[in-house]
């Protein structure tokens, strides 16, 4: 599968991955700066934005699909940025292919299976009457009954369009997405990664915790963590300046 990507800026490659539910527009911010030091490439994970949408979803496929952009656009090794669900892919990618990575900054999530907590976010979405739908306010007060943070809803929203026939749809694949969230959930695996790794964590957010430091360093002995103060699972859309901030100081 070759994922949708944008390319921005030049230099040293740098890759972002997105975690669920997400897009590469979600970055737009970090990109804006990151782009005027290094050639950033943004790309949609399979099953989510504008990349094709399939009938499987893993870590294992995830690290495939980096590996074919990065074939394609003919990059023998970059930096990579994962976010949740993407950093782990990014994860899964450098334990498979631990030379093609430079730099490796995952963002506020750890190497471990999570139990489930997107249950509230599955059932809004799902409850959406697309057909109906005159607006995407109309989809917003539709997903209130589920979900209360007016931020989750502009993120989730993000994914919404209206397709040439003048109905709403969804871009992610929401089916396969629920159908076999137990794989998003899971760990990656592979041997342990010999080379430095940042991990940036929310100082509010709960997906990176010391019960998670055992596992951390059995796969990433190497490891350094930055702590962004007031900020939760979002750091990057939280406190972007801080958080580029820190970005930068570990690329340099």
């Amino acid at each position: 599968m070759l994922l949708n990507y944008q390319v921005h800026g030049e230099g040293s490659p740098l890759l972002i991955l997105h975690g669920l539910f997400g897009t590469l527009e979600n970055w737009g911010t970090q990109i804006k700066r990151l782009s005027q030091n290094y050639q950033v490439i943004a790309a949609d994970m399979r099953d989510h934005g504008r990349s094709p949408h399939s009938e499987e979803i893993s870590y294992t496929l995830m690290a495939e699909d980096i590996r074919n952009l990065m074939d394609h656009l003919n990059l023998d090794s970059a930096h990579i940025i994962g976010h949740s669900m993407g950093g782990k892919a990014a994860m899964q990618f450098a334990l498979t292919y631990p030379d093609r990575v430079n730099k490796l900054i995952i963002v506020d999530i750890a190497p471990v299976l999570y139990s489930p907590h997107h249950d509230d976010v599955f059932k809004g979405l799902f409850s959406v009457n697309l057909a109906s739908l005159k607006s995407r306010s109309d989809a917003d007060k539709q997903l209130t009954t589920f979900i209360s943070d007016s931020r989750v809803r502009a993120f989730l929203l993000k994914n919404l369009y209206r397709a040439e026939n003048g109905e709403f749809k969804w871009r992610m694949n929401l089916a396969l997405l629920h159908n076999q969230y137990t794989r998003i959930s899971a760990a990656p695996k592979g041997e342990a990664y010999a080379k430095p790794v940042l991990f940036i964590k929310g100082a509010k957010s709960d997906y990176l915790i010391p019960e998670y430091r055992d596992a951390v360093l059995s796969l990433f002995p190497k490891s350094d963590y930055r702590i962004i103060r007031d900020a939760g699972h979002w750091p990057h859309a939280e406190k972007p300046a801080e958080f580029t901030d820190a970005v930068l100081k570990y690329l340099q």
